[in-house]
Formats: structure tokens, sequence, C-alpha cells
């Protein structure tokens, strides 16, 4: 149990009206949670305290050597009930992510309490219109100011909070993904796994490319080989073939998203069968072309579920499903919301109450 010492702000910030346009990720609550790391002490003082910016030493390491992480859920409002949606599993990927940057682990029951308490603090922050969410955003940096390649020796956690609308100015409507053909994002035994800045910074030069051609986000091909289907910049990617559920293994490289194993679950609670193995651009190229490729989709904490309407390859558009959302789709998205916002019934046991 973290002793969690709470200092509320005397000057609280003006709400989002009902009805406003929120954005994602521009509006920030209340409070924020801090907490220190130190070698030979660990974590300690854990506090939530007002919204403010960080005092930093230029010479602070994630500033010159990218050693931090980040995590990101969501939490939704029902009436006066206010529930998130499996921590414990972004607990857990943030000790995966930890381990891989050198960061000591935080103790799970210590990140899910944080973030519980947090919300607590600025419920009446969570908006309530149709398809908002408060965004959650837990990160660790490193804070040691000094300018060596070595693991930091301190670090800081911190969670802040962030009302939002949807992720897409389009809602539901289908999203052009183009698959990109030119850069790589993530090779087995790198960072691809991790959630952290460096695999995003790498992702730009590629999600430039594919705004300027008129696409929402990018598909990446596996490092080595340049033919395998690995994730979309934001969002792992499904497919519906011939009435099987296919999506790429995870293997090193591919963040292993909250969302994509609720929807394999989901799913095979359906009845469908579901294949978590390779797949080449080739295969789905053939697969648009023959017809047996019925729907494609993606899955994020952010965006939920994403319908896809068109992948472009190389000199190769495909349309998806007319350019329509698919059944499957709709149905997953009105599911993993309805148990996200407490208006169906949760079987699996994700809803946890505030």
């Amino acid at each position: 149990m973290l002793d969690i010492k709470i200092t509320k702000t005397t000057t609280p910030k003006e709400k989002p009206a009902k009805g406003a346009a929120l954005g994602f990720g521009r509006i920030f609550t209340d409070h924020m949670f801090i907490m220190n790391y130190t070698e030979g002490k660990g974590w300690h003082d854990a506090r939530i305290e007002p919204y403010h910016n960080l005092e930093l030493s230029p010479a602070s390491m994630v500033f010159h050597y990218g050693q931090e992480m980040f995590e990101g859920l969501k939490a939704y409002r029902n009436g006066d009930a206010a529930y998130l949606f499996r921590p414990d599993m972004n607990a857990k990927r943030a000790n995966a992510s930890n381990e891989r940057l050198c960061i000591p682990e935080i103790p799970e029951e210590y990140f899910v309490e944080a973030v519980k308490e947090l919300v607590k603090v600025d419920k009446d922050w969570i908006p309530t219109d149709e398809g908002t969410s408060l965004y959650i955003r837990p990160f660790v940096i490193a804070t040691d100011d000094f300018l060596g390649v070595a693991p930091s020796k301190t670090y800081m956690f911190i969670v802040i909070l962030s009302p939002s609308g949807a992720y897409y100015a389009s809602g539901l409507a289908p999203v052009g993904i183009w698959i990109e053909d030119e850069y790589v994002r993530a090779v087995k035994g790198g960072m691809g796994f991790a959630k952290t800045g460096g695999n995003y910074a790498a992702s730009l030069i590629a999600q430039v490319k594919a705004h300027d051609g008129g696409y929402s986000q990018v598909l990446w091909l596996d490092g080595v080989e340049r033919k395998y289907i690995e994730e979309v910049g934001a969002m792992n990617i499904f497919f519906k073939i011939n009435g099987k559920i296919v999506t790429p293994m995870l293997n090193g490289s591919i963040l292993p998203g909250i969302t994509r194993n609720s929807v394999i679950q989901v799913c095979k609670s359906w009845g469908y069968e579901v294949e978590e193995r390779k797949i080449s651009v080739d295969e789905l190229v053939a697969a648009a072309k023959n017809g047996s490729l019925e729907e494609v989709f993606g899955t994020g904490t952010a965006a939920v579920i994403s319908p896809v309407g068109k992948l472009r390859y190389v000199d190769d558009v495909m349309e998806i499903g007319g350019g329509k959302i698919g059944e499957l789709t709709q149905k997953l998205y009105d599911t993993i919301t309805g148990i996200q916002w407490g208006k169906t019934e949760d079987p699996f046991g994700w809803r946890v109450e505030l």
C-alpha cells in the first residue's frame, strides 16, 4: 500500500463544458501523481499535487539518451460510477518496458494504486459525452544530471490526466493505411515491444509520408525481410480473411497491446478461429484482390477499434469492404466500449470500478 500525500489545488482550472470539442491529449486536469526513485532507497515520496511544470537539469539523462517509459489507459464515466479497463495489464506491460530500458521495476500494486487515487481526486474531469474518456498517461523519466552513457540512478514516475474526445477527428469512419516500404520501425532484439519514446520518434518520418499521401496511419513491415506485417504506428492490426481472424504474432518487435489481447479473447468467446501468425504483405495483397480479405481494423487504447477502409502498398491501393465499417469491427467496438463505459455485462472481469 502506497502512502500517498495529497495536496489539492487552491486554483482549480475551468473544466471543458459538456459537448465541447476535446480533441486528444491537449487539455490536462488539476492534479498529477509523482513518485521518486533513488538507487539504494527505492521508490519513495509518493504524492498527488497540483499539475505543474517540472524543473530538471539540462543534463538530465532522459534528454540525452532517451531512457524513459510511458503507458496509456483510460477512465470512463457512467452516471456517478467511474471505471478503469484492465489497469493491471498496463502495470505488467510497464515493467516489461522498464526491464528492457534498465529502469527499476514499479510494483504493480503501486502503479495501479497511483492511477486509481489520482483519477479519484480528479474524477469530476471525466467527460460524460458519448465516446469521450479521461486519458491516463503514466511515465518514467531518468533524472540523473550526467552525460555518461549508463542507466540513471534516479527516476521520476509521473501520472497525468487528459479529458479526451475521439482519437480520430473522423470518429469511427474507416481510415486509410499506408504500408511503409522504405523505412522500418523496429527489429527483433530491439525495443519494438517496449512502450518508449524512441519507437515513436523512429516512426515520424514515415508518418509524414503517409499524411502527405492522404493516409491516416503507417502500417510497418518487419525490419529484416521487409515482407511481414507488424503493426500500425498507434495500433495493432487485425484482418478477417475467409471468416478467420488473423493478427501478427508477438515476436519482440510488436507492442503487446491490451486492446489486442482483449479483442482476441472476445473473438474466441464468439467462436471465431483466431490465428496469431506471420502474415506477408503479398498474402494480404492477394487476399484483397481475390475478395477473401473481408475486414481490416486496428486496436489500441486511444482509438479502441479503428476500421480500415483502404490499404496502400507501393502501386496497389486496396479498398476494404467498400470503404465501410465491417460487421465484426462494429460489433467489437460496441462490445469493448460497452464494457469500458459500464453499459454492458463484463463477462471477463476487466472493468475496475473506482
